[in-house]
């Protein structure tokens, strides 16, 4: 069989998954909407953040690839008005930034992105980026109650149900944070490397940075309160949560 067939074969094999792709720049909307659609996933475009917002909500899509700088709403408000809405807070994003905008980055992560990319980019990077964002969603909703809940220095970790109390008053975590908490939960005392949690919480295809993973710990630490002491640094190592 040639490989024209083969391509055939396996486009028509690959999940229908929607994509909306929210960019100013045309030149990047067909870049991103050529590569995906050559993937099979279905793509629509947006090129402001009211036109996002909007189509968000209307087309409910697998995950939105999110511009930081737009005309009018920009990209954080945006993401902020995403998460508020309960019709779209679920909805996996992955923010495009320009190259060195550090700050834009973790104010992201901060806010709990799903992942980030830097401008300019691989395509074959970022359909990557899609697939691992994607399957880490598709996990998390077959998620069950097979694993017992874990309560530990006043925190009750519910996996199930993806929930987590602190004195018994309901936290709210993002994905990435709650993935962080119940990984350093299950081993007590143990310490683990920035890249052991980032592996841990965002998948192998992840950008594997100390300030990410720095920004997600002093968010849980914020978020916990008083438990947050309990997350410890081990200098020079990484962290651990108290025994």
């Amino acid at each position: 069989m040639d490989e024209d067939c083969l391509g055939g074969i396996n486009q028509i094999r690959m999940a229908r998954e929607r994509i909306i792709v929210v960019d100013d720049e045309e030149d990047i909307l067909k870049l991103v909407d050529y590569n995906l659609t050559k993937e099979g996933y279905r793509v629509s475009v947006a090129v402001t953040g009211e036109e996002a917002l909007v189509k968000a909500k209307a087309e409910q899509p697998d995950l939105i690839i999110l511009d930081l700088m737009l005309p009018g709403i920009d990209g954080l408000d945006v993401y902020r008005a995403l998460r508020a809405n309960p019709a779209t807070s679920k909805i996996p994003i992955i923010m495009l930034t320009a190259r060195g905008e550090e700050a834009d980055i973790v104010a992201g992560l901060e806010l709990g992105a799903d992942d980030y990319i830097t401008k300019p980019f691989s395509p074959k990077v970022l359909v990557a980026r899609v697939r691992s964002v994607l399957r880490r969603n598709a996990t998390t909703v077959k998620v069950t109650d097979e694993i017992d809940k874990i309560e530990i220095h006043g925190i009750t970790i519910e996996p199930g149900k993806h929930l987590v109390k602190v004195n018994g008053i309901p936290v709210e975590l993002t994905l990435t944070e709650f993935r962080i908490l119940h990984f350093l939960a299950r081993r007590p005392g143990w310490v683990f490397t920035r890249y052991q949690l980032v592996e841990a919480s965002r998948g192998e295809n992840a950008d594997v940075t100390d300030r990410s993973v720095d920004v997600h710990i002093a968010s849980l630490r914020r978020k916990l309160g008083p438990a947050g002491k309990c997350l410890e640094t081990v200098r020079g190592v990484g962290y651990k949560l108290a025994e």
